[in-house]
């Protein structure tokens, strides 16, 4: 496998997650405001697109934490699209809740939105005349070896008041065949709605991709490396994970005190039974980066050292700190996948405690790793200072788990790290955030990504997620006035990205005192 060249090209684009684009409903989506997105990209000279895991979220509302591994999640479901399709009426839409737009409010949100998904489902049924059903069952029949699970799963979740799987019965929780199929049979018409929303997901993401296409923009995906407990995944494939006869995991991830957390982060996330996986030839992770692939261009795959090895935690304790490291699948999982798949466009998030066995198993198959220019200052030699890059890594001015670069400089910064900035760019810092997408953008580094809000300049308050915190995240919404076409900031990323050559076919764009021009070269 090779991860450069056609795969890796020089350039740059933006992390921005599709819940948080603008709009009237409460929440980001795959609508009009993502090809607003998309437009607006390729006039600021990006030309990919990186997104968090697309996956169905439950409590918490993180898209690290989802009831999926291989579902969509119904909340980024157009619903404009929906009446266009003629499925939802105008006036579904016409008086939605007063939702705030600076932010996603999930309650009141998950409330409005399932509950017009589910009208949609009735009046998609019931129609008598049908030109996409024939369309639906085909889909579902494709789409049968995870889909069966998953809509059987959600539909149980429905009728347990969304109880975890371990709460039901013992003869559905243990999947007794005879139970399965009474439950198949008695709840067939939400199993129907539950599919129906994977459907229009895959349907509407599908012609985001095309459009994208397009446009030269590339999707970047996002894949958690562990899956949460309560999940059709771990229900459906107990005998792939670490539990106990009951189905309660003995031991669960976490990682070790950290630059994040002195006590580690206990995740909570189930382990995998690594031997049961090789037995059958990963085909697990198999489906799941093929699944992956067919949605985006290429893929970063989050806590990438748990291959090699990973912080294995006792189920029952409290924090991190006393877990211990246990050998992951290592050189074996990516000899397998690479047979089975060929090359891969995989992005290794290789930050964190890492080991030289680590940057081995990265290097046997040339994965890019990741070089985060916030974390580049603690010492001279820092291998995240621009000129100690590699050609193949994916430099960040920082990530969804960092304060925006301004908030950092403010408030997480000590004086010395400001100086060390200073020094190294040799003039006061005046605006933080563009002077790390200035070095990012001409780094070695093949491929530069920053946040939205980084190019915006906010604080902060626009903050993504704070890791170990189980509330507050996931909910920064983009203000509408950021995809104005007029406004200044997209030509000044325009020129920083054709100064760093990182869209060959890019016109020069000189941005001066927030004056814009394009000039041929």
């Amino acid at each position: 496998m090779t991860a450069t060249g056609d795969l890796f090209p020089r350039s740059s684009g933006i992390i921005l997650h599709p819940t948080c684009l603008p709009g009237e409903h409460g929440i980001g989506d795959l609508g009009p405001n993502a090809r607003r997105f998309a437009d607006w990209l390729v006039e600021a000279g990006q030309s990919v697109w990186q997104v968090l895991p697309l996956g169905p979220t439950s409590y918490g509302d993180s898209p690290y934490q989802t009831l999926s591994a291989l579902a969509g999640n119904p909340l980024l479901i157009s619903l404009d699209a929906l009446v266009e399709d003629g499925w939802l009426a105008p006036e579904d839409l016409a008086e939605p809740p007063p939702f705030p737009t600076d932010h996603v409010d999930f309650g009141p949100v998950i409330e409005w939105k399932i509950g017009l998904l589910d009208r949609a489902w009735a009046c998609f049924r019931d129609q008598t005349v049908n030109a996409h059903r024939d369309e639906l069952e085909a889909w579902r029949e494709a789409e049968a070896e995870w889909l069966d699970d998953f809509a059987l799963y959600m539909a149980l979740k429905d009728a347990h008041d969304d109880r975890p799987w371990n709460e039901w019965d013992p003869a559905l929780r243990d999947r007794d065949r005879k139970a399965l199929a009474a439950a198949r049979e008695q709840h067939a018409d939400r199993i129907g709605a539950h599919a129906f929303r994977q459907w229009l997901f895959a349907r509407q993401w599908e012609a985001l991709r095309g459009y994208c296409a397009e446009r030269d923009i590339r999707l970047m995906g996002d894949l958690p490396i562990f899956v949460a407990y309560d999940s059709a995944d771990v229900w459906s494939r107990r005998d792939l994970f670490h539990l106990d006869e009951v189905g309660r995991p003995s031991v669960v991830a976490g990682v070790p005190p950290d630059y994040f957390s002195e006590t580690g982060q206990l995740w909570g996330n189930p382990l995998y039974d690594w031997d049961a996986m090789a037995r059958e030839g990963y085909a697990w992770w198999v489906r799941r980066l093929r699944l992956c692939l067919r949605q985006t261009d290429l893929v970063r795959i989050d806590h990438f050292r748990g291959f090699e090895a990973y912080w294995e935690v006792p189920a029952d304790a409290e924090t991190a700190v006393d877990g211990h490291w246990v050998p992951g699948p290592g050189l074996s999982f990516f000899d397998t996948i690479g047979r089975k798949l060929g090359a891969l466009p995989i992005v290794a998030e290789d930050l964190g405690l890492i080991t030289e066995e680590v940057e081995q198993l990265r290097d046997a198959f040339e994965m890019p790793g990741m070089k985060v220019l916030q974390f580049a200052w603690n010492e001279p030699r820092n291998p995240f200072q621009p000129h100690n890059h590699v050609a193949n890594c994916v430099v960040y001015s920082g990530t969804h788990d960092n304060d925006p670069t301004n908030g950092w400089w403010a408030e997480a910064c000590d004086e010395d790290t400001r100086e060390m900035v200073r020094d190294y760019v040799g003039h006061e810092v005046h605006e933080p955030s563009w002077t790390l997408i200035r070095m990012g953008m001409t780094s070695v580094g093949h491929t530069f990504i920053m946040p939205m809000q980084d190019v915006l300049g906010l604080g902060r308050e626009a903050r993504m997620n704070r890791p170990g915190s189980e509330t507050g995240n996931w909910n920064w919404r983009l203000p509408a006035w950021a995809l104005d076409t007029e406004h200044p900031v997209r030509h000044r990323l325009a020129h920083l990205t054709w100064l760093g050559r990182r869209r060959p076919d890019q016109r020069r764009s000189l941005y001066e005192d927030g004056e814009a021009m394009d000039v041929a070269t």
